[in-house]
Parts: structure tokens; C-alpha cells; sequence
């Protein structure tokens, strides 16, 4: 009996997003998810096409510019650049909380700036490569939704211009984080879920950059340290999860590819907004991981 694809898939679709939407709500979140399988093209998701705010996320389509552009032999990973103390990005890992200025090569700023999310790295990358560079990047992906429009120090100013003289001690407080143009996806830099493993599926199918700097993409992508969000709900020795974080006053993301050992590869695409404004909120973390897995067993089957 040879019923149709989608009278046989369209009730596995409903169910899988039936569950993300139950998961998103017993965490407390509003959240979006895309995931496709990268090589059938199998799809599955909630509110995939909904515009987020990229947050650190968006180090990724930087890498992605970096990468093209030495590529094209326009730059040179190995330069060394000067890591300044005065005018460093703020952020809480990498350069910002060294206490000296050392001196680096691009590629292990890259590496610093995608395995712990280092704004200050992000920044100096950033001066070299440009913003324009970034959005013709994505441009020529085709990811008409995703745009650069600040970098992250000006992120981070505008979140203390916006929060006023109480600083980070009102980012907990409705009625700022209410105002803040960081969490305005009109305002800063921005995608979809979808927009995003399309991304991930055009690195790993090597159909946007040369073999060896998608293999080195990939490589950073592997290195991040964090397992609490998409990662946590992979929890195999014999799984791989590479993936890039992104956080903001009760914003919480990830996007990142799942590899089986029998050869399923799946890029996923997370966003999260949390009704708890503290900065520590654990449900909000796991529920990347919890739907995450939800959709790639959508994709393969599971029940």
C-alpha cells in the first residue's frame, strides 16, 4: 500500500510539534525551533520562520565571513593582531576577563570567540572583516531574513543605555527588559530558525565553502564548552553535537548540528524568551536540549 508522503508524515509532524509546544510551556519559555535532516531534507519545527534576535549567534555568520574572505585569499588567518586592554568588548570569558594584552592570531580569536563566546574577540574580528562583509556573506547563502546591524559592543551599550542608571541591576525588572532594543529583533541583528539550518546544512553539504575551511568551521563549532542547552539532550558518547549559544536578559538560543553514528546528521535552530527575568533560570537552558531532541527523533522516526 503506497499511501502518500503526506498522509503519512503529516500526523508524525503534528505530534512532534504538539510535544515542542508542551516543552516549551512547562519551561516557562516562548521559544521557536526549526531542525532538518541534512542530507533527505526532512523538516520538522515550531514557528520556524518567526524573526529572533541572533544575539551570539550571529559569531557564527561572522565566522562564516572570516572564513570566505581568507578563502578568497583576502585574508590571512595566521595575522597577528594586538588584544588591548582599554576598550575591550565587556563580556564575562575570553579576553575580557584577561588581565594582560597579548597578541593573536585571527584564527584563535575565531576560536575563543565561538568555544566560549568571546565578545571581545567577536569585536576584533569583526574590525577586520566588517559588517557588510557578514550580510553579503549571508546574502549569498541566501538568508534574506539575517542581518548585522551592530556589533557587540554596541549591543551591549545600548542594553546600559537602555537599562539607565540602576545598569545590570534592572535587568531583571519587566518594565526595563520591556524596552530594551537588544531584545527587539527590528533593532539589532536578527534571523529565523530556519534561516539558520540552512546555514548549518550548507557548511556540513561543503556546498558554500571550500572543503578545508568548512572542516575548520566545524572543527570551532565542535570545541564550544557549554553542555547545558542543545547538547544536554544528547547525552551519548557516541553522539556529536557542534553548536553556538546565544544569550540576552531572558533570551536563551542555540543553534548547532546533531551527528548519529549511523550517519544522521541534523542542524536545529532553538530560541528561547523566558517569563523568569533571572539571570540564572535552569528549565530555560534544558528546554533548548528537551525539544531539540524532540525534533531530531521527529526526523528519525522515533517515537
Amino acid at each position: 500500500m503506497n499511501d502518500a508522503p503526506e498522509e503519512r508524515t503529516a500526523p508524525a509532524r503534528t505530534a512532534v510539534a504538539d510535544r515542542i509546544a508542551a516543552a516549551f510551556a512547562d519551561a516557562g519559555v516562548d521559544g521557536v525551533v526549526h531542525a532538518v535532516d541534512i542530507d533527505r531534507g526532512t523538516e520538522t519545527g515550531w514557528e520556524a520562520d518567526r524573526l529572533v534576535c541572533t544575539a551570539s549567534v550571529h559569531k557564527l555568520c561572522l565566522l562564516l565571513a572570516l572564513h570566505r574572505l581568507a578563502a578568497a585569499g583576502r585574508i590571512d588567518l595566521t595575522e597577528r593582531v594586538e588584544c588591548p586592554v582599554e576598550g575591550r568588548t565587556p563580556g564575562g570569558t575570553g579576553l575580557a576577563a584577561m588581565l594582560d594584552a597579548p597578541r593573536m592570531s585571527l584564527r584563535d580569536l575565531a576560536y575563543l570567540m565561538i568555544a566560549v563566546s568571546d565578545n571581545a574577540a567577536a569585536d576584533l574580528l569583526l574590525a577586520r572583516v566588517g559588517l557588510e562583509e557578514v550580510n553579503r556573506t549571508t546574502e549569498a547563502l541566501g538568508l534574506r531574513r539575517t542581518r548585522a546591524v551592530e556589533s557587540f559592543a554596541a549591543t551591549q551599550k545600548g542594553m546600559r543605555e537602555d537599562a539607565g542608571p540602576a545598569g545590570a541591576r534592572a535587568l531583571t525588572d519587566p518594565l526595563v527588559l520591556a524596552r530594551l532594543r537588544a531584545l527587539d529583533p527590528a533593532h539589532g541583528n536578527r534571523s529565523t530558525p530556519r534561516e539558520l539550518t540552512r546555514l548549518l546544512a550548507a557548511l556540513w553539504r561543503d556546498e558554500f565553502l571550500p572543503a578545508a575551511h568548512g572542516a575548520a568551521v566545524r572543527r570551532l563549532l565542535g570545541l564550544q564548552v557549554w553542555p547545558h542547552r542543545l547538547a544536554s539532550g544528547f547525552p551519548f558518547d557516541d553522539v556529536q553535537v557542534f553548536g553556538k549559544t546565544g544569550t540576552l536578559p531572558t533570551l536563551r538560543a542555540e543553534v548547532g548540528v546533531v551527528e548519529y553514528p549511523d550517519g544522521g546528521r541534523y542542524a536545529v535552530a532553538v530560541f528561547t524568551r523566558a517569563a523568569d527575568t533571572g539571570h540564572v533560570v535552569p528549565a530555560a537552558d534544558a528546554v533548548i536540549g528537551v525539544v531539540g531532541r524532540i525534533a531530531v527523533d521527529g526526523l528519525r522516526g522515533a517515537p
